[in-house]
């Protein structure tokens, strides 16, 4: 039986759970911490760590997509960010890190993201991405993918990202002609990953799509306003474990073909990682836990993909702050602090050897426990 709770006559309401309302079991086995491997496969393409980037340009240029990868995580490109609209943004990235009020930097944000897409900059910056000698990953959102999906594929990149706040299977519009995802995908020679989504059904539909990563959340962390916006949120343990059982259906229905989940939304700490995989992710998509690294492009300001949106912005502007440390020690340590910010993959391997796990997919099945009033 499902957790539901009835809010009214003849309306029910689903119980969810947050990242922080559950805790992980230990089993009666620990291990060393060296025989641990945090190692990830998407497709064709191995990653160190279950570390995939949330494609803000506050954290993401060619630069530190390099930087990421080189560390063994996946980094991501906004096809429709700043690195696309000018040619060197990099002076733009230094007033926004300066700007010191909310409202001020939400209409700043809206105007130098009304500069027109340039195709010819796509290209040149997944060229300058593949001389990093890193997997090459591109973000398109989903009302731009038809228009801009052919010059982003004839760049070369290695993975395609369908990112928007949420995304279906079956988009209907009476105005546009929807982007129907499974012709699209099935027509492409390379991996897609698609998202984000909450709930069971979007999530198996998304699955039917022949996508080989699906993004689970919404990004939602205490800067997003998806919530006050749009009304939306749907914990990210819940949103996580429903993905999951969709991934075991999905497996049945298709004889064994396995579907990555990613979650994006509410991931701050070790703790946070460790918590997400338990219930049942692959990876982790991080935002602004990234921009407190040293050499961040937006110099530690933080702000979501949709917070520029034209009409209706949904994410605030986090003000620029001092680096926590530089990128390796962010996802490899040491951390000189007990908050669980730092060393975060050093943290995750800790929680599996902590539980007697080897890797990540075992890690799946650990035992969680409701820890909240």
């Amino acid at each position: 039986m499902r957790d539901v709770v009835e809010i009214g006559l003849g309306k029910t309401a689903q119980r969810g759970y947050h990242l922080d309302d559950i805790a992980i079991v230990p089993s009666r086995r620990t291990r060393d911490v060296d025989d641990v491997s945090t190692e990830w496969k998407l497709d064709a393409y191995p990653f160190k760590i279950p570390c995939v980037a949330h494609p803000s340009d506050a954290t993401q240029s060619p630069d530190s997509v390099i930087a990421l990868g080189r560390l063994g995580g996946l980094g991501v490109l906004n096809a429709e960010g700043l690195w696309t609209r000018y040619e060197d943004p990099t002076k733009i990235l230094e007033e926004l890190a300066s700007l010191d009020e909310e409202a001020d930097a939400t209409k700043r944000l809206q105007e130098v993201y009304s500069e027109p897409i340039k195709p010819e900059l796509i290209g040149e910056r997944v060229r300058q991405i593949r001389e990093g000698g890193v997997t090459v990953a591109v973000r398109v959102s989903p009302q731009h993918t038809l228009a801009l999906a052919p010059v982003i594929l004839d760049a070369g990149v290695d993975l395609l990202v369908i990112q928007g706040t949420l995304v279906s299977a079956e988009h209907v519009s009476t105005t546009d002609e929807p982007l129907n995802l499974k012709e699209f995908i099935a027509d492409l020679d390379l991996p897609v990953i698609v998202g984000g989504c909450t709930d069971y059904k979007t999530a198996l539909h998304l699955m039917r799509t022949g996508a080989a990563g699906v993004i689970v959340g919404v990004g939602a962390d205490e800067w997003s306003t998806t919530d006050t916006v749009l009304g939306i949120r749907v914990p990210m343990a819940t949103a996580i474990a429903d993905a999951a059982a969709a991934r075991r259906d999905y497996l049945d229905e298709t004889g064994g073909r396995y579907v990555h989940l990613i979650a994006d939304g509410g991931i701050a700490t070790s703790g946070d990682i460790a918590k997400a995989i338990g219930c049942g992710a692959d990876a982790v998509m991080l935002g602004e836990p990234l921009s407190l690294a040293e050499g961040a492009p937006a110099g530690g300001a933080w702000w979501h993909s949709a917070a520029s949106h034209p009409a209706l912005p949904r994410g605030g502007f986090c003000i620029a702050g001092e680096p926590d440390g530089s990128l390796e020690q962010l996802l490899y340590g040491p951390a000189d602090r007990p908050d669980g910010q730092l060393n975060l993959f050093g943290g995750l391997r800790r929680a599996m050897a902590k539980c007697g796990y080897r890797d990540v997919k075992e890690f799946q099945k650990v035992a969680l426990v409701l820890d909240r009033a």
